[in-house]
């Protein structure tokens, strides 16, 4: 099965809460005249989790739209939504939205420090980022940072073994930071194109977590200087609001560059990425929606929305 076959399977289910929206093949300006069309809009929306005030803007930027369809106005609002602020804000003043296809994602910079809590999948992300960036020619390490989860850094230790990737580790219970120093220092020394950091995703108060993860930073600059380059999020779909609520923590405490958004197979709530990018103002850097490597792939707002709708979605 291709990766567009697994994104249109993964999002099923979300894709079914949009589908009570009357018949998306109405025009538009009809679907407007009907309030039931627009509460049924709205609720569909909220229901995927895409939030009030993004839906308000979408349901507004439907209603302006110039004629065509339903689903061809609501797929050009979500397109926009999930585009960064300034990027929107663009497209919204040219009257159109982006026309491409999935690209690459190449990280500033040598290090990328992977955090977000414990169960999204981090150590399971990173070994899948590894063998990504592998396939396009990248030497890559691994750092088991995450040593107060018991057996986190055994278990990164196997995908490394699997991958032939290095991975530098730390004794259980030992300080992340130091490992991180470690590991950075080794990565330049021997001139690795990519490191990826694994973190803790939970110590015994929350101001803990954050102060660790300030911590391991500044500690990956000392040894390797403006480094990380990256600071990745790993948020699981399924968690929905709570799991943005647990992301704006990470972003106050050390400022996050993108977020991985993991499991958007397993839920129907799809549409918490309009709220990532919004409320976060940072890009959404892959997706998954599935355990096996390939499941994991660099995230475009296009082909999303076009595998969310089950409609032809142009090949990159």
């Amino acid at each position: 099965m291709s990766w567009l076959d697994r994104l249109r399977a993964g999002l099923g289910k979300t894709r079914a809460g949009l589908q009570n929206v009357g018949s998306l093949e109405q025009d538009v300006r009809e679907a407007f005249t009907r309030l039931d069309t627009i509460e049924d809009l709205e609720y569909a929306l909220i229901a995927a989790d895409v939030g009030r005030a993004a839906t308000e803007e979408i349901i507004e930027d439907v209603r302006r739209s110039e004629g065509g369809n339903l689903q061809d106005a609501l797929m050009r609002a979500l397109t926009l939504q999930l585009e960064p602020d300034l990027r929107r804000a663009q497209f919204r003043q040219l009257g159109f939205t982006p026309d491409v296809s999935r690209s690459k994602v190449e990280p500033r910079g040598h290090v990328v420090m992977v955090i977000g809590v414990n169960g999204v999948g981090k150590t399971t992300t990173i070994a899948k980022l590894g063998q990504y960036y592998m396939e396009r020619g990248k030497s890559v390490m691994f750092a088991a940072g995450d040593t107060f989860r018991a057996a986190a850094g055994t278990q990164l230790g196997v995908w490394g073994d699997r991958l032939g990737v290095p991975v530098i580790q730390g004794t259980d219970g030992g300080d992340p930071a130091a490992v991180a120093f470690d590991a950075a220092s080794a990565r330049k020394s021997r001139g690795t194109d990519l490191l990826f950091v694994d973190t803790a995703g939970r110590l015994h108060t929350k101001h803990n977590l954050m102060e660790e993860l300030k911590k391991v930073r500044r500690v990956i600059d000392k040894a390797d200087e403006n480094e990380p380059g990256e600071v990745w999020l790993v948020l699981d779909a399924v968690t929905g609001q709570n799991g943005l609520q647990q992301a704006k923590k990470f972003h106050e405490a050390t400022p996050l560059t993108g977020v991985i958004v993991t499991k958007l197979d397993g839920t129907a709530k799809g549409g918490i990425l309009v709220p990532i990018v919004r409320e976060l103002g940072v890009p959404i850097k892959f997706i998954g929606v599935g355990e096996q490597p390939g499941d994991l792939q660099p995230f475009d707002s296009q082909e999303f929305v076009q595998a969310l709708f089950d409609v032809d979605v142009p090949k990159a």
